[in-house]
């Protein structure tokens, strides 16, 4: 039987070496080399052939799978080569050949066995969907253990992949009936590996510290927390050693070179230990800076005089790339959209200078040949081509292409950081500029609920179509609830009317605002103001970025006050009918009734963002002028100005200034001494959230009733010093400014991919310039013998209640019948059993008086000195929906000013 291998025959045999007889003495050796004797292969012939043990398998086709064929010589190889290819074959677990010596060969097989199912365990941190996609076993396959071995080394990959190196496959077979199997494979996912320690050895002129600020990959620690890049990934490591190079370069240090950049991992396989070696070299300046350019409407010396590098700088790389994109984008002005520029370097070792040259190629000028727009399934071709500022023909020009490219991102319709391609033409002097976009929906259908501190419960349901029909136009209906206000709008915007570069648009609304004051924990409701009509606004642009906007508004406002609350019962027939100053104030009951606005406006704006949506460099200046008067039943002049301005530091790094404010000016009398001709509703507030370091309506004028703890008369009155206490009122101001400066900080990529914006900003502004309110009551200071002014003990004047003597209908002095104070009656003395029946008796009556208790009214915040504030704020795309969270701290405030620390505001979609 032959077994996988071929037997040795014994034909050949060298004869064994005689030995010599006892007692004669050994030959010598012979002086000639034995001869090498190799063994013959006998050759046979296959007399018959024929497979036994096949299920599955044809025998035919294990036939094919050898060269045996009957009636065909073989030898031992011959034997051993079939087994192989048999094995090779993946198709049986075990091949014997029996029969070599005779000739009539019979291959007996045992099948490999078919898998049943492949089950994974111990998987958590992959699914095992994920797993599936990447092994090649499946169920109704044939099971080999070469197979099994490869999908080990497979599912080892992918851990290995998530850091997760100390991960262990163990692969099992069950066997079933009918040769199935089911194959198991033992997860043991182990932990993720962490980059426990960064070694860099070699630097001397910048530490540790700063080179691995400058890397991807951070070490495990507690500030790293949120951060994805602690765990070894190996093209990480190679992207490290390129900012390495690249901080250096910019740094000056033309020699810079990373040595060696090893990563080792830790015996328990649990964390790697990253070492670099590197060689700083010395440190470059800039020599002579030249620009050589091949295109004749260039002047070399103006070009290089207007670079920002400059002889003597320490030398930049980046600098070199910024200049030649700079050389690239000045000839694109130009109209040459392949203007190849090349930076020559000419080191000096002994000066340590490195000489530029700047090499611009000669290039043909350029024309746009077509332009291609792809992957606009919904939005129509004129959409997009209409925000151009290039038209097919045109000359090439780098910085209108890039303004179309901007205008096109400010839709908001298609992906992010959207570029135009550009593509070389069916000639030299032609370019073809390709905008592939890739749509989002548009179309929005939302219910939103959530909680913020300043409008408690928020429920809003909205339906917003940004690009209806495909045509850019914008559709829209909402409703916002919440305990703060309540409104219903709706509205449509043509931005290209009847294909014309005028945009119009309206929205028809009615809104419900409740102005509010807090006593204690309590809000207290102050005043209602419902506003119904409509707004219709218009737009032609003057230039590229200059914009005219006007607009009129009709509205009907309606402010009222709660009866049960501010109203009194001035008739005695039980019905309040009369707003009490001494509730509401006098210039709440001031605001109350209907009127009728009809506004004007128009505003000039300039706008160079590179997006609205969220800019990072560009500037918007609004200034508007509004005039309610056109009929109706207001009239007053409104200005405003409003400007932005973002600059892109950095690294990530987006910085802005905003500044904006307005004045309000009358155009009708003062309706009273003591009152403004700007309604309350009509006047600007300032306070959260446009100012954040400051509650609602927390800055500007108001009007504070603080009342008294104590009795005047037994000199133990006193101020409330509870702030909750105090009833204070924003009656807001005719002028206002506001200015900030924000500077947004980019975080790792774990706090990017969980949506965290972090920014610090501090604020400065102020409201002020309202006619100062007549006191609610004047109150009589007490005095003493002398008529000396008495104060108490904080230094508040002593007031005495206000007497306010009770009438009857008639208007007849009542008393208080025996000095009973629920019992009155219009006799001075004695007491009437029935009204107009005589008075009996002898007794005096005291006067009926219900004195107004002596409250201290003050009005405060009527300034134009600044108020700060400086805080850091987080935008954050929870999982419940945006969620914006600021703590700010008000550093300069006025008198009666509410500041606030913290505010937040989070809603969620359903």
């Amino acid at each position: 039987m032959l077994s996988g291998t071929a037997h040795a025959q014994a034909a050949g045999r060298p004869a064994p070496a005689r030995q010599p007889a006892a007692g004669q003495a050994a030959a010598a050796p012979q002086t000639a080399p034995a001869a090498l004797v190799v063994p013959v292969q006998e050759v046979r012939t296959v007399r018959t052939l024929r497979v036994e043990g096949s299920q599955r398998v044809e025998p035919e086709t294990v036939l094919s799978y050898t060269r045996l064929r009957v009636g065909e010589n073989y030898t031992n190889e011959t034997i051993d080569q079939a087994i192989k290819d048999l094995l090779a074959s993946d198709l049986l677990a075990d091949v014997e050949i029996d029969g070599a010596l005779s000739g009539d060969l019979i291959i007996r097989i045992k099948e490999n066995p078919v898998i049943n199912r492949v089950v994974f365990e111990g998987n958590k941190r992959l699914k095992a969907d994920k797993i599936q996609k990447e092994v090649k076993l499946s169920p109704r396959q044939i099971f080999t253990r070469t197979a099994v071995r490869a999908d080990v080394a497979r599912i080892v990959e992918l851990y290995r992949r998530q850091g997760r190196f100390a991960a262990n496959v163990q692969p099992k077979m069950v066997s079933l009936d009918q040769n199935r199997v089911d194959v198991i494979f033992e997860i043991n996912e182990g932990p993720k590996s962490k980059v426990r320690q960064i070694n860099i050895i070699g630097n001397e002129v910048f530490s540790d510290g700063a080179l691995r600020g400058e890397m991807a990959t951070k070490t495990s620690s507690l500030k790293n927390l949120l951060s994805s890049n602690t765990s070894y990934d190996q093209d990480r490591l190679a992207y490290d050693q390129q900012k390495l190079r690249q901080f250096y370069l910019t740094n000056g240090y033309a020699d810079f070179r990373v040595i060696s950049a090893v990563a080792e991992l830790t015996p328990d396989k649990r964390d790697f230990i990253i070492t670099y070696v590197v060689e700083e070299g010395p440190r470059y300046k800039f020599g002579p800076v030249t620009v050589d350019s091949a295109i004749r409407d260039f002047d070399d010396k103006k070009l290089a005089t207007a670079l920002a590098i400059k002889e003597g700088d320490w030398y930049n790389a980046k600098a070199v790339e910024d200049t030649v994109e700079q050389l690239s984008e000045t000839a694109g002005a130009f109209g040459y959209a392949f203007a190849d520029v090349k930076p020559e370097f000419q080191r000096d070792r002994e000066s340590l200078t490195m000489t530029m040259n700047f090499r611009i190629a000669e290039a043909n000028r350029t024309y746009i040949e077509r332009i291609d727009i792809t992957g606009n399934r919904q939005t129509q071709d004129k959409v997009i081509r209409r925000e151009m500022r290039v038209a097919e023909g045109d000359a090439f020009n780098t910085f209108l292409v890039k303004r179309s490219q901007d205008r096109i991102n400010s839709l908001g319709y298609f992906q992010d950081k959207f570029e135009i391609e550009r593509k070389e033409g069916s000639s030299p002097d032609r370019i073809v500029l390709a905008a592939n976009v890739e749509e989002r929906a548009n179309g929005e259908l939302t219910l939103s609920a959530g909680f913020s501190s300043l409008e408690q419960f928020i429920l809003q349901a909205s339906i917003r179509q940004r690009n209806f029909r495909g045509k850019g136009q914008t559709v829209s209906a909402s409703v916002d609830y919440s305990s703060y206000s309540k409104s219903v709008e709706l509205g449509f915007t043509e931005p290209y009317l009847f294909d014309s570069n005028v945009a119009l648009g309206g929205t028809l609304f009615r809104r419900d605002y409740n102005a509010f004051n807090y006593i204690g924990s309590d809000r207290n409701t102050t005043y209602s103001q419902v506003s119904t009509g409509f707004q219709i606004v218009a737009g032609v642009p003057l230039t590229e970025y200059w914009t005219l906007s006007g607009r009129y508004q009709l509205a009907q406002d309606n402010v009222t006050l709660d009866k049960s609350s501010f109203y009194s019962d001035t008739n005695g027939d039980g019905i309040r009918d009369t707003c009490d100053p001494l509730i509401a104030g006098r210039y709440y009951c001031d605001a109350v009734g209907n009127r009728l606005t009809s506004l004007v406006g128009v505003s000039l704006i300039y706008d160079s963002l590179n997006s609205r949506l969220r800019p990072t460099r560009g500037q918007r200046l609004t200034i508007g002028a509004d005039f309610a008067g056109l009929g109706g039943d207001v009239r007053y002049l409104r200005g405003r100005i409003d400007g932005d301005k973002y600059w892109n530091i950095g690294k990530g790094f987006i910085f802005s200034l905003s500044a904006e404010g307005g004045y309000i000016h009358a155009l009708e009398d003062s309706p009273g001494a003591g009152r403004d001709p700007i309604r309350i509703t009509d006047r600007f507030y300032l306070g959260e959230p446009q100012f954040r370091g400051f509650d609602i309506r927390g800055v500007g004028p108001r009007v504070q009733r603080i009342g008294y703890t104590g009795d005047p008369l037994t000199g133990t009155q006193l101020l409330v010093d509870d702030r909750d206490r105090i009833i204070d009122d924003a009656i807001g101001g005719k002028a206002y400014y506001l200015t900030k400066a924000e500077l947004e900080i980019p975080l790792g990529a774990g706090a990017r991919e969980l949506g965290l914006r972090p920014s610090i900003y501090v604020m400065a502004g102020s409201l002020f310039n309202i006619t100062r309110p007549l006191k609610t009551i004047d109150f009589t200071q007490a005095t003493d013998a002398g008529g000396k002014l008495l104060f108490n003990a904080d230094g508040s004047p002593t007031l005495l209640p206000k007497d306010n003597f009770l009438k009857d209908a008639a208007g007849n002095q009542l008393y208080f019948a025996g000095g009973n104070t629920t019992v009155t009656t219009t006799c001075q003395v004695g007491y009437a059993a029935a009204a107009g029946q005589p008075c009996v008796g002898t007794t005096i009556n005291p006067i009926a008086n219900n004195p107004t208790t002596p409250f201290f009214e003050r009005y405060v915040g009527d300034s134009a000195r600044p108020r700060l504030s400086i805080g850091i704020g987080v935008n954050w795309n929870s999982p419940f929906g945006p969620l914006r969270i600021d703590v700010a701290k008000a550093l300069l405030k006025n008198e009666g000013d509410d500041n606030k620390l913290i505010t937040f505001n989070v809603g969620t979609q359903f």
